[in-house]
């Protein structure tokens, strides 16, 4: 099973993931996390944030995650996945794909801008940001639309509504035969 989180930078996919990783390892300790920003690093950090060098990593992400699904790991995504065409082929290629969007306000992230991407972009002095100067495509069909939005004690609940919704889409999880 893949669970691909999307959301633009300070959406709560890592913190989200993070937390939907924990409780589904707790139920299938071959489950693994994906972060966007540290794959990169893995990767030999060769890829800057382009348009082009974020739709590489994205694929990047996505084959990495079908060669883990094919070896019976659950795989949980946090990715910012500008790209439906990737979107689009996870959902061919992946036996249980579950696609989650974090939705959250331009204004919400532009006041959280931990890494100051977005009060960089606005200034010039940081470019190909996502949302500001890159365009940001919403996902098309997601299989569930999350709002993070309010405190960060609502992580928890958060992952605890995705996992659920997970269950209900694949009862049996743990039975993976």
């Amino acid at each position: 099973m893949v669970v691909w989180i999307i959301g633009l930078a300070g959406a709560g996919k890592s913190s989200i993931g993070q937390a939907v990783y924990q409780q589904l390892r707790a139920q299938d300790p071959a489950t693994v996390l994906l972060d966007g920003d540290h794959f990169r690093q893995v990767m030999g950090g060769d890829l800057g944030h382009s348009l082009g060098e974020r739709e590489e990593n994205g694929w990047r992400m996505c084959r990495l995650s079908q060669w883990l699904d094919s070896q019976g790991v659950n795989v949980v995504a946090c990715v910012l996945s500008n790209f439906p065409e990737q979107q689009a082929w996870n959902r061919k290629h992946l036996d249980r794909y579950f696609e989650v969007y974090v939705d959250v306000p331009m204004e919400v992230l532009e006041a959280r801008d931990q890494k100051r991407l977005y009060s960089g972009a606005r200034t010039g002095a940081v470019r190909n940001v996502v949302g500001v100067d890159l365009p940001f495509n919403t996902p098309v069909s997601p299989d569930m639309v999350v709002r993070n939005d309010g405190p960060r004690e609502n992580i928890t609940q958060i992952a605890r509504e995705i996992v659920s919704a997970i269950s209900e889409r694949w009862p049996a999880e743990g039975d993976k035969g």
